[in-house]
């Protein structure tokens, strides 16, 4: 659903646009970009079919804005693009604008109550990338080295090998729609980066 349908679903006027896509347009952005929302955007709306118009539009608000903020400053981002989001959705009933805000804070630790339908189509669609083809993983690891170019390659390669044993070490996907389309190639891709990391440690030593 576009950002301006799903504004207006939920009773809102969809005057935010220009300012969401000046900040995805951030010269520092390399993955986290408006193609990257429009992405979760799509891949949401696909996992949330089956819910009411609303619950949908408040998917898709949140899929446009959950990365809104970003300066490669994990939870700091999250919460400061949340609350970008109730701004945004001033006018809106504030039933709506907590679960909108709540939804991008979940994206914090990536977890929600099993039974949250909306946090699963949000969350799945966000980790959509992880079940690429090979080649558009490849380069979307690069991109998201290239946003964290402020810190040195060793501290990001313990940092990245943290994060891919930890994704490697759960379920990635909420969903049986999700797991059927990305979890094969997802543990694939990030098995084969986590060895190109650990084998440059083993290298650096």
């Amino acid at each position: 659903m576009e950002w301006r349908d799903a504004v207006a679903a939920l009773g809102g006027v969809p005057d935010a646009w220009p300012r969401l896509e000046a900040r995805y347009a951030e010269p520092h952005r390399r993955y986290h970009t408006l193609g990257h929302a429009a992405a979760v955007a799509r891949d949401s709306a696909w996992l949330a079919g089956d819910l009411g118009d609303v619950d949908r539009a408040i998917v898709a608000v949140a899929a446009w804005t959950h990365d809104v903020v970003y300066d490669a400053n994990p939870g700091e981002d999250e919460r400061a693009s949340a609350r970008w989001a109730r701004e945004a959705l001033d006018g809106v009933a504030e039933t709506y604008q907590r679960r909108v805000e709540g939804l991008i804070l979940a994206t914090i630790k990536h977890d929600a109550p099993p039974d949250d339908h909306l946090a699963t189509a949000l969350l799945d669609a966000d980790l959509a990338i992880l079940g690429a083809p090979e080649e558009r993983y490849s380069t979307y690891a690069r991109a998201v080295r290239e946003e964290y170019a402020k810190y040195p390659d060793d501290v990001w390669r313990e940092g990245r090998i943290a994060v891919l044993e930890g994704m490697l070490s759960r379920t990635l996907y909420r969903s049986e729609a999700a797991r059927t389309r990305w979890a094969t190639a997802a543990e694939k891709n990030l098995t084969a980066e986590l060895t190109h990391w650990r084998r440059e440690r083993t290298d650096h030593r």
